[in-house]
């Protein structure tokens, strides 16, 4: 091919490979921005549409998930660590339990000693706070036996308290979750109201009971400051779930205390073992009053499926047992015991 020929060859092979490159730059600037702007659409459409994840809030126990729930609504989603029915004391948290609590933004617990188990679990949890819900409250003190000079755990159980377990939930949820303050104060203020009524639904209720059968002999001595709200005296076979529950030593005190006293009923409670009490309703002629809810809310369709609803049934089921009014509460016995304490007297 003579010289030109090769040059014009080349020249145009030249020629197109420009043009391809002029095309395609030409092309890709609109393709790309196209895209982004449609990406960008789609990502600020999902912004309008999506709302921030709840915060998770676990409790150490079913009461007081019942509690916070009715303080947070809709608001944050809340859970119990324990299930319905369970002894709280010495529970044994799971694998599974410690990847909730690591998938929470918070854990409340009661404190006073109740969770024995709790710093060993939040030593497993070291970036998951946790606030204690009896902050402000003061403890009635136990005298004898194992826990002497510790405080009685179960302050719950005092309609008075609960109003600031109620306030210290708000206050800790409205920490975790400014945002929805009003929310919280408003429900927190609700449910406040509706404690109030249930103290003085206990008053009416427990003002039936005369005087010489105003005491109330449990299991576990968690009452203390239900009976100190309401005047009655106490008696217990232990102080506390632990592990000596219905010693011969324990059932003899009580016995002694029930036949000297003329007690005509005695209870026990629904996360125990009842056969020691019982043992002194058999020796002693009085009554088994009936089953008494403190560690444990019942199933959703048992009697006792929320905190309301426990201190309503047991000031009923204690009414009825005492004045022999109506069939008492099944007895029930635990397929597993904890074992524990001595027979003390009331404080």
């Amino acid at each position: 091919m003579p010289p030109h020929g090769k040059l014009r060859e080349r020249f145009g092979v030249a020629i197109f490979a420009l043009l391809l490159v002029t095309q395609t730059v030409a092309c890709q600037p609109a393709n790309s921005q196209a895209t982004t702007t449609s990406a960008h659409d789609k990502l600020s459409s999902a912004g309008e549409n999506s709302t921030p994840p709840k915060k998770k809030v676990l409790t150490t126990f079913t009461i007081l998930a019942d509690m916070a729930s009715n303080i947070a609504g809709d608001k944050v989603d809340i859970a119990s660590i324990t299930k319905p029915g369970a002894e709280i004391h010495h529970y044994e948290p799971t694998p599974s339990d410690i990847v909730r609590a690591e998938n929470s933004d918070l854990i409340l617990d009661s404190g006073l000693g109740l969770e024995t188990w709790a710093q060993r679990f939040y030593a497993n949890v070291p970036n998951v706070p946790h606030i204690t819900l009896t902050e402000g409250i003061t403890p009635i003190m136990i005298s004898g036996g194992p826990f002497d000079g510790k405080p009685n755990p179960h302050a719950w159980m005092s309609p008075t308290n609960a109003l600031i377990y109620v306030d210290n939930i708000r206050k800790a949820l409205t920490g975790l979750d400014p945002a929805d303050a009003a929310t919280f104060t408003a429900n927190a203020q609700a449910y406040s109201d509706q404690i109030r009524s249930v103290d003085q639904y206990l008053k009416q209720e427990l003002a039936k009971l005369p005087p010489n059968e105003r005491v109330l002999v449990s299991c576990e001595g968690a009452f203390s400051y239900l009976t100190r709200d309401y005047g009655l005296g106490e008696y217990y076979l232990w102080a506390v779930n632990s592990d000596q529950e219905g010693t011969p030593q324990q059932i003899k005190g009580v016995i002694d205390e029930v036949t000297a006293n003329h007690i005509p009923a005695v209870f026990c409670e629904s996360t125990v073992n009842d056969k020691a009490q019982l043992t002194v309703a058999a020796q002693t002629g009085a009554r088994f009053g009936g089953v008494l809810y403190v560690d444990s809310l019942s199933q959703a369709d048992g009697p006792a499926p929320t905190y309301l609803a426990l201190l309503k049934l047991n000031a009923q089921t204690i009414v009825n047992g005492l004045l022999g009014s109506a069939a008492p509460t099944e007895a029930v016995t635990p397929a597993a015991a904890s074992p524990q304490t001595t027979a003390t007297p009331a404080q």
